[in-house]
């Protein structure tokens, strides 16, 4: 047998994927592979026409000096006494955008898979090895973080990366957002006035008069002529009867 697939990569990744058997094991399309056993060894079902046969078995890929690969599989019926023996070998080239795949060598079959006809036969392996060969030509995702490994860490953001909210009336609060912007942390007076809100009620917070650097400044109390009249009289009425009592006593001594 003689088959070519052309796909869209380099060589070199194809080679690195061959020279993993892990990889060419996941490569095969419907392997089911056997617990604890080499990687391209397990169950493969082959579908071929209207019937389907299930081989279990191991595969192997040789790479040789000339920069071929030798395949080379055994299996045997999973029901039945039927055998399948492959000695293939994969020729690479680079070609115009991607790698050319040419498939030559031999299959030696016999038991249920004989008894089908050939062009289906050859169409099932054709398909199979179509498949094959794009998967090795697919990259694999990333492999996610093994357990125990944090995960990467988020970059911080940055000051200047935060949106700057328009300046406020307040004099004061353009400062205090100043301070923030510059040291990261909140000033003494809003810490000190969040820690005291927590624990009062919504009512409570709304009703209460600000503190602190925010607290209303009174209004100087301004002294009316009223207030000045009302402790002047007293004071005069004192001074008269005073004068009068001294005019008095000196009558009295004359």
């Amino acid at each position: 047998m003689e088959h070519q697939v052309i796909v869209p990569v380099p060589v070199e990744p194809l080679r690195d994927a061959l020279a993993d058997p892990a990889r060419v094991a996941r490569a095969v399309p419907g392997l089911q592979q056997d617990a604890g056993a080499e990687p391209v060894t397990g169950r493969l079902k082959l579908r071929v026409g209207g019937h389907s046969v299930t081989y279990r078995g191991t595969a192997r890929v040789t790479a040789r000096e000339d920069g071929t690969y030798a395949v080379e599989a055994d299996a045997t019926e999973a029901r039945g006494t039927g055998t399948v023996k492959l000695a293939l070998t994969l020729r690479l080239a680079a070609t115009e955008g991607g790698t050319a795949v040419t498939v030559e060598g031999t299959a030696n079959a016999d038991g249920r898979i004989a008894e089908l006809p050939v062009d289906s036969v050859s169409a099932a392996v054709t398909r199979l090895l179509n498949r094959f060969v794009e998967s090795l030509a697919t990259p694999e995702p990333a492999a996610p973080p093994e357990e125990g490994q944090p995960a990467p860490e988020a970059e911080p953001t940055s000051v200047f990366d935060t949106e700057v909210p328009p300046p406020s009336l307040d004099p004061a609060a353009d400062r205090l957002a100043e301070d923030f912007a510059d040291t990261g942390e909140p000033p003494a007076e809003a810490a000190h006035a969040r820690r005291t809100m927590i624990g009062r009620s919504a009512e409570e917070v709304d009703h209460a008069p600000p503190r602190g650097r925010y607290a209303p400044v009174p209004a100087p109390q301004t002294v009316t002529a009223t207030s000045a009249l009302r402790w002047a009289a007293p004071a005069a009425a004192l001074v008269v009867a005073s004068a009068i009592v001294v005019s008095r006593a000196l009558r009295k001594r004359r």
